[in-house]
């Protein structure tokens, strides 16, 4: 499993440092990632504080000097930006290992994915997941999927579900207009339900910050190393990719997928089973099902 990224264990410290420490933090976050990359003097400049206090800081998070902290950083960014072809080079996938002992593919595929999917809802910060429940469920609010190469499956997946349990559920269009015509349109009212994994898409960051910068909220589907649209979001869902394979596993983003739908129909309460069950009656009368 992919442990947490570096903003992860930052934040988690951040209640033991002291105020001049979590101006360190605080800086490292807000520029994360390559706020990292900046020398000791520099990121003490931007703090306001000493040298020193940068790595007092730097030990705190675990990490002997800041050349150790950096070297962790660069071995996170390698992960972020790994590609299939990548991690097959890497990992000597498919080849033959003469004298290896190897558990079954099957056991294999369950031990990963248990474990992923245990790690991923173990992780999953409360809040946040309450947080999307919330936006989801809220019928005053206007709710938009979009999803990348492969994970616009999860983000069709998401919205034919919550288009049965509540109105104003939309999928952004592919053709240039319609998608302009609709992100020009984002106020307030507005929740983005954005997919974005490794290798990260650029136009869902763009995506975030417009939404944002227009008053509308991101929710934030994507994995432990987190998307750049994260900076942008108001919920960030993060899920382990652990596969048996170079591609990485959209197992576990299920999960949450379906404990968001499960939490959403909880939030509805009567006003979901009544609009199931108009949406049955109205595809039995058009022949549908």
């Amino acid at each position: 499993m992919a442990p947490g990224t570096l903003a992860d264990e930052i934040r988690l410290k951040l209640g033991d440092a002291s105020p001049a420490e979590r101006k360190v933090a605080r800086v490292l976050l807000a520029g994360y990632p390559s706020a990292g990359f900046e020398t000791m003097a520099v990121l003490a400049e931007r703090a306001a504080v000493s040298t020193p206090t940068v790595l007092r800081f730097i030990n705190r998070i675990g990490y002997r000097g800041f050349p150790d902290f950096q070297a962790a950083l660069r071995t996170e960014l390698d992960e972020r930006n790994a590609s299939p072809l990548s991690l097959y080079e890497a990992t000597d996938y498919g080849r033959s290992h003469e004298g290896v002992e190897d558990l079954s593919l099957l056991q294999r595929g369950s031990n990963l994915f248990s474990a992923a999917v245990a790690q991923t809802l173990a992780e999953l910060p409360p809040h946040d997941l309450e947080h999307a429940i919330a936006l989801l469920s809220d019928g005053k609010r206007r709710i938009t999927l979009a999803g990348g190469r492969f994970t616009n499956l999860f983000a069709q997946y998401l919205g034919l579900h919550l288009m049965q349990v509540r109105d104003d559920v939309r999928f952004l269009p592919d053709r240039d207009v319609e998608r302009t015509a609709q992100l020009a349109a984002v106020n307030r009212r507005d929740v983005f339900v954005l997919f974005d994994y490794r290798r990260y898409e650029p136009d869902k960051v763009s995506m975030a910050e417009l939404v944002q910068e227009q008053g509308g909220k991101v929710v934030l589907f994507t994995d432990v190393w987190l998307s750049p649209a994260a900076a942008h979001a108001q919920v960030v869902l993060p899920s382990q990719v652990a596969a048996p394979s170079p591609y990485d596993s959209l197992v576990p983003t299920l999960a949450i997928i379906e404990t968001v739908v499960a939490g959403v129909l909880t939030a509805l309460g009567e006003g979901a089973h009544q609009r199931m069950k108009h949406g049955e009656e109205t595809a039995r009368r058009m022949g549908l099902y």
